[in-house]
């Protein structure tokens, strides 16, 4: 089979020994993979390091994202592309998997357009309008050269940063650029890792939903879950299988979430 997984930068925190790259090791042995990578919070620390404190804004969909400037972008591409891109790379070879790491930019593999201008709710419900800064709307997925590196092998592993059509580099939603990628590929699993054990509804978790009960239920789910629902959804509207939103932690993540032990199943 081939799997898309989008995992959360906290994974460096586990180190190359944890469970997670332990399982993907195994999952490797008989499917093949690709990765997207977040790390928004390291992005963040790093920016306020270097006196760039960074601004949120909260969409009327109910979507918390990162307000790009020039500035920030900069600082994106060089933390997210540049230190933790690699250092996962590093924490897979060191577990004896052929990884190699790469931005939406290499090779055009995620085009995006740049928005014009962004809607931001602030917390008494008012909307202001904003200049849309260095984030993108992903267009198109180049597949050859992860085709390529499949074929071969490697692990690819990407970091949502996209090409504009003013050749800039964008800010891109991770969810997405994950949802975008399984769909170009035709993959047979999207697997959003979070740190949570899956969609929670009234303090349970659901095992299992269909793509049309979701739509019922997207008023009763948080920001940051929201949006790797909607992803999921995007994904499989593009033709993936099926979706597995899962906790990134625990005993074989990876593999208990194929056999359906944990996390929630999303399909058409």
């Amino acid at each position: 089979m081939l799997l898309v997984i989008k995992m959360g930068g906290s994974i460096l925190k586990e180190g190359a020994s944890s469970d997670l790259i332990s399982d993907l090791k195994a999952v490797l042995a008989e499917n093949q993979v690709v990765l997207v990578h977040g790390g928004g919070a390291e992005v963040t620390e790093i920016a306020s390091k270097l006196g760039k404190p960074q601004q949120f804004i909260m969409s009327p969909e109910g979507f918390r994202s990162r307000y790009t400037d020039k500035e920030t972008v900069e600082i994106y591409t060089m933390v997210m592309a540049g230190k933790i891109n690699k250092q996962i790379v590093l924490a897979l070879e060191s577990q004896g998997i052929s990884a190699v790491g790469l931005s939406g930019l290499d090779a055009g593999i995620l085009r995006a357009d740049r928005k014009e201008r962004l809607i931001a709710v602030d917390e008494k419900g008012r909307k202001r309008v904003m200049d849309g800064g260095y984030t993108g709307k992903i267009k198109t997925v180049n597949t050859d050269l992860l085709n390529l590196l499949l074929s071969k092998g490697y692990v690819p592993i990407v970091t949502p940063i996209a090409l504009s059509e003013g050749f800039e580099a964008l800010n891109v939603d991770g969810d997405r650029t994950a949802a975008n990628i399984a769909a170009a590929l035709k993959a047979d699993k999207l697997i959003l890792l979070t740190d949570v054990e899956g969609l929670i509804l009234k303090g349970e978790r659901i095992p299992k939903l269909s793509a049309l009960e979701v739509k019922e239920v997207l008023g009763s789910i948080g920001g940051g879950m929201s949006t790797k629902v909607h992803a999921g959804c995007e994904a499989l509207s593009g033709g993936v299988g099926e979706i597995l939103i899962t906790a990134g932690t625990g005993k074989n993540p990876i593999s208990a979430a194929l056999k359906h032990e944990t996390g929630t199943v999303i399909t058409q």
